[in-house]
């Protein structure tokens, strides 16, 4: 048994190694070595939740804090339980840290027939003595022709070096919508791990914007399953690098149906000694024809000692078929870096114009002004942390 093994409480023969391909690029050996203590609930300051509007939902170390919730002004069309019964069927796909998050009991959010809901979730840890180890499994229903708006905050009140095990599931009936944002910004000893599941069904749609600001280590798992005819997605996303973090998002998208699309657009940031890494796959099913879909991944390192690690995957069973996707990596321009110097901008204010241009065009694809501009604000006052000088 190794350290990390006792804490999950499973023998270290099923956690995932690196000679397994979907884990190669992962730093396990360092992770096995950690121990974690079992989640504790300590006191959050409501202060923390200044800026997050109500009807909110709040989790510390994993455990909802009704203190902290604020439900109010939400939807009559929606419903909130928690401690459900955990899954009874688990994909074989999924890791160990998966299935230790999906046996959890459950916080069920399910949004009836023609309703529509706004909520706001939010996941703190907390500076503690040790570092500790929790899991978090939400499940998440659309009725048909619903619509839903949610918001995702996955933060931090000091610095501390836990374990945060995530696992969602989301199930859009026929004709449903969702809006779903999700923003991370946890300490720089911190990690999180998330294993996120979507199934979309007839002319359902669903969209979501992934604000990857990292952890020490963070990894997201992220398979979507076009079911229905005419089902859509627009999963865009943006992963910055800082420090030694390693920041970590694998994608599946599954065209199961005739004349789905899928619209997939992310942007990567690497500076000092990160590493960012981003998997993007995407697999038209036999009978799916008519499908569209689209894969674009572009990639900016800021420093010689950062890494980008990009991998887009097409596979093709069906006949009839539009398909693209690409990948790049290289540096900021140095003809638009010159002209702005040349109009007597500093590097570093030219430099980090540039680079705020280069992720933030990603943000007119979220169609909800509020979201957006939730998320226009969270990336701004990442990327004023982030140090764009290049070390040549």
């Amino acid at each position: 048994m190794s350290a990390l093994s006792d804490s999950f409480g499973v023998d270290a023969s099923m956690l995932p190694t690196a000679r397994e391909e979907a884990w190669r690029s992962m730093p396990l050996r360092a992770l096995e070595r950690r121990a974690f203590a079992a989640a504790t609930r300590p006191a959050a300051s409501s202060q923390l939740l200044a800026d997050i509007p109500a009807p909110r939902l709040v989790f510390v170390h994993g455990r909802v804090d009704e203190t902290l919730c604020d439900l109010s002004g939400l939807a009559a069309g929606i419903t909130i339980e928690h401690a459900t019964p955990a899954d009874d069927s688990i994909g074989v796909r999924t890791s160990a840290f998966a299935r230790s998050a999906l046996a959890q009991p459950a916080t069920e959010i399910t949004l009836a027939p023609a309703s529509t809901a706004r909520l706001h979730i939010v996941e703190l840890g907390l500076a503690t003595t040790d570092a500790e180890l929790w899991h978090q499994h939400l499940r998440i229903t659309l009725g048909e022709h619903a619509n839903l708006a949610l918001i995702e905050y996955q933060g931090h009140d000091g610095t501390h070096s836990h374990f945060a095990n995530g696992a969602t599931s989301i199930n859009l009936a026929p004709g449903a919508s969702m809006q779903h944002a999700r923003i991370v910004d946890d300490p720089d000893g911190a990690t999180r791990f998330l294993h996120t599941e979507v199934t979309v069904a007839a002319k359902a749609h669903y969209a979501r914007f992934d604000l990857e600001l990292g952890a020490a280590l963070s990894r997201h798992e992220l398979h979507i399953q076009l079911d229905g005819t005419e089902a859509t997605t627009a999963a865009h996303g943006a992963l910055l690098g800082s420090g030694k973090r390693h920041v970590e998002t694998r994608m599946q998208v599954v065209h199961a149906a005739r004349d789905t699309r899928s619209d997939l657009q992310w942007r990567g940031l690497a500076a000092d000694r990160s590493r960012v890494v981003m998997h993007g796959g995407i697999r038209i099913d036999a009978g799916a024809d008519g499908s569209d879909a689209r894969l674009s991944n572009r990639n900016l390192l800021l420093s010689d000692n950062a890494e980008i690690d990009t991998q887009p995957v097409l596979v093709i069973h069906a006949d009839e078929v539009k398909a693209a996707h690409g990948a790049t990596v290289g540096q900021l321009d140095t003809n638009a870096l010159f002209y702005l110097r040349s109009r007597g901008l500093p590097e570093t204010q030219a430099r980090r114009m540039l680079t705020t241009a280069f992720v933030q065009s990603l943000l007119s694809q979220v169609d909800d002004d509020a979201v957006r501009g939730l998320l226009e604000q969270r990336l701004s006052s990442a990327l004023q942390r982030l140090n764009p000088e290049h070390d040549a």
